[in-house]
């Protein structure tokens, strides 16, 4: 019997270290490189990208739901380490900058650890400061009211010389055009439509996250569109990213849990087959007992029958 319990405590053991390998080989993606184990964090900042010097800015860092560790990076070099203080913020990290200036402005990255392995870096973000030069003027002809197809050209002048020209669609702070020009730029937006409209601004700049100040807006509006006023269809930073999980990660820890799932139901699986051999042992062991029991009974019946007819044999004689 205890030969047959070594036996199915043995094969248990081979059996659950089989399956459980068979089920992080399939499940879990393979470790040749950290952007194959873990997925790319995404990048944001609150409120804008775009932001007035000595204003506050919010940088946001996203990764998957076990990151235990951000790192964040302004032009290459770490700029700030934070961990995640569940459970509101389980899965990203935020990062303030009290007052815009022009060294907080540059282009940031940011990764994130799971474990022992680092992810990938994330998409760059341009954090611009605006405010370090004069306000330059912005025009549109040949007017801001057009018919739609018609050629439209935005000009920015500024009256101190630069070597580039911003121009920014409200309510898209991310989709900027650039010119160039001693003092002034041109923007042509060529034979028009309804996603034209909107209100514009420009800027003048020396180099591309230092940028003047804004230029008084130009609304542009198309006639026969039926909706004359703007109203920007563009999600901002925060509302796109709020509640977006890293691609994957989910889909990951169920395939985590359905792994463990398999190793426990073996374990269960295991602890029956040992108790079952433990009840079939005590089993035999109480027949075996009950079957010493009923021979000494036996033997000492055949002992005692020869005694009595010794005595019978004596009294006869």
């Amino acid at each position: 019997m205890w030969t047959a319990l070594a036996a199915l405590l043995y094969l248990g053991l081979c059996q659950s270290w089989e399956v459980s390998t068979r089920k992080r080989e399939s499940f879990l993606p393979s470790p040749v490189s950290l952007s194959e184990t873990l997925c790319k964090p995404i990048i944001w900042a609150e409120p804008s990208a775009v932001v007035e010097k000595g204003t506050p800015v919010t940088i946001w860092c996203q990764g998957a739901a076990d990151a235990e560790e951000f790192q964040l990076y302004l032009e290459g070099a770490l700029f700030a380490l934070e961990t995640p203080k569940p459970p509101r913020l389980r899965y990203r990290v935020h990062i303030l900058i009290p007052a815009m200036s022009s060294r907080t402005a540059g282009q940031y990255s940011c990764s994130y650890r799971s474990g022992e392995s680092w992810s990938e870096a994330s998409d760059a973000l341009d954090l611009v400061v605006t405010g370090m030069y004069d306000t330059p003027t912005l025009w549109v002809h040949p007017g801001p009211q057009v018919t739609p197809g018609e050629p439209v050209t935005l000009y920015c002048r500024l009256e101190i010389a630069t070597s580039m020209f911003v121009l920014l669609k409200e309510g898209r702070p991310h989709r900027v055009q650039h010119g160039r020009g001693p003092v002034q730029a041109e923007f042509p937006l060529g034979p028009v439509t309804a996603a034209h409209q909107g209100a514009y601004r420009c800027f003048g700049s020396y180099n591309s996250h230092a940028w003047s100040f804004p230029s008084k807006a130009v609304e542009l509006l198309i006639e026969g569109d039926g909706n004359t006023s703007f109203i920007p269809t563009d999600p901002t930073p925060a509302a796109a990213h709020v509640g977006e999980h890293c691609p994957g990660s989910e889909e990951l820890g169920v395939l985590r849990g359905l792994d463990l799932s398999a190793q426990n139901l073996l374990r269960l699986g295991l602890a029956f087959l040992v108790l079952l051999a433990l009840a079939l042992l005590l089993a035999e062991d109480c027949r075996g007992g009950r079957r010493a029991e009923a021979g000494a009974r036996g033997a000492r019946r055949e002992a005692r029958r020869p005694q009595r007819g010794g005595r019978d044999g004596i009294r006869a004689a």
